[in-house]
């Protein structure tokens, strides 16, 4: 594994942040869970919360919903210190957890408006705003049903429901497509993009790097407890992979062009009709490409970035399995 690069965030250069960590440390018996860890959110922005399971992500997530008291460091939501004010921090946060907590034999208005109330909600205020969301997520038509009746992918719905209920500045959420089919994950997804542009600070905790590379602004990648690496999915791949990943598609062969690549294009691995190549700015490299490749009469069909890439960091800061330290 390689180390961490030396641009791992730090929150103390980034202003108005709503979610703000500072050497944040948990232990439990004798054991460190969570180490100095270093993270801040700003309003408007996504941060993708990666890492195996037992790295620390959901001990970090409790503590910043003021749940588990830090063993040192701090942390503040929109302000208010979790260890000083935690009833404040919980009113200002939305939490999706891994297990729900639903009350099997409530009904959906019978449950929000229980939450409700927990957040100090005038019944009218509850009754109105979940009308708003259970048509947003498409569970208005189950008002009816017991909660038992539920399928997984409604219950992780009417618990993404409960979170955003009291309508808080910050959202703090674990596995939130967990269990659902692709189109109900699509609306999920679709709504949380919804609410980074209604100016909340979101972390997502995912296994799913393909939803968090969708999504997040930025990804942080925890590893035995500590923050390993924090950036954009660009930044991280350049700064691991030694840049971005590129591959061309051609009609017929390259028949021996593929040396006529560019300064900045570095040649990885060809065939008969495509290559792959690495760059650090796709920006600047990939239109230098394709001029040299129509200079050699080659025709271009397709120039993509290669998927995966998101994958090979992730497997650089953890470890690829099997492999030794």
């Amino acid at each position: 594994m390689r180390a961490a690069p030396s641009h791992c965030y730090n929150p103390a250069s980034m202003p108005d942040l709503l979610i703000e960590a500072k050497a944040l440390t948990k232990d439990f018996d004798g054991f460190r869970a969570v180490e100095d860890v270093h993270l801040g959110v700003r309003a408007g922005e996504i941060v993708a919360l990666l890492g195996p399971n037992g790295a620390g992500k959901t001990t970090t997530i409790r503590m910043l919903a003021s749940l588990l008291a830090p063993t040192r460091g701090t942390a503040r939501i929109d302000g208010t210190d979790v260890v000083e004010d935690p009833q404040t921090v919980r009113s200002k946060i939305g939490l999706l957890t891994e297990h729900h907590g639903l009350y099997t034999r409530m009904r959906s208005e019978e449950y929000l408006e229980f939450f409700g109330g927990a957040y100090g909600m005038t019944a009218n205020a509850v009754r109105s705003r979940a009308g708003v969301l259970l048509a947003q997520f498409g569970l208005d038509g189950d008002r009816s049903r017991r909660l038992g009746e539920y399928s997984k992918g409604m219950r992780q719905k009417l618990a993404l429901v409960r979170a955003l209920l009291h309508d808080p500045p910050v959202l703090l959420l674990d596995e939130p497509t967990s269990a659902m089919d692709p189109s109900s994950a699509f609306q999920v997804r679709e709504s949380i993009r919804d609410l980074r542009r209604a100016s909340r600070a979101i972390i997502v905790c995912t296994h799913n790097l393909k939803e968090a590379e969708a999504l997040a602004d930025r990804i942080a990648i925890i590893r035995a407890g500590r923050i390993a690496a924090d950036g954009s999915s660009a930044s991280l791949k350049s700064a691991y992979l030694g840049g971005r990943r590129m591959e061309v598609r051609i009609a017929g062969t390259l028949n021996g062009t593929v040396g006529l690549l560019p300064e900045g294009a570095v040649l990885e691995e060809s065939g008969v009709d495509w290559l792959r190549f690495r760059c650090q700015d796709p920006e600047r490299t990939n239109p230098l490409v394709l001029e040299s490749l129509a200079r050699a009469g080659v025709r271009v069909v397709t120039l993509s970035e290669v998927e995966g890439g998101l994958e090979d960091v992730y497997l650089e800061v953890v470890g690829r399995p099997g492999a030794g330290g």
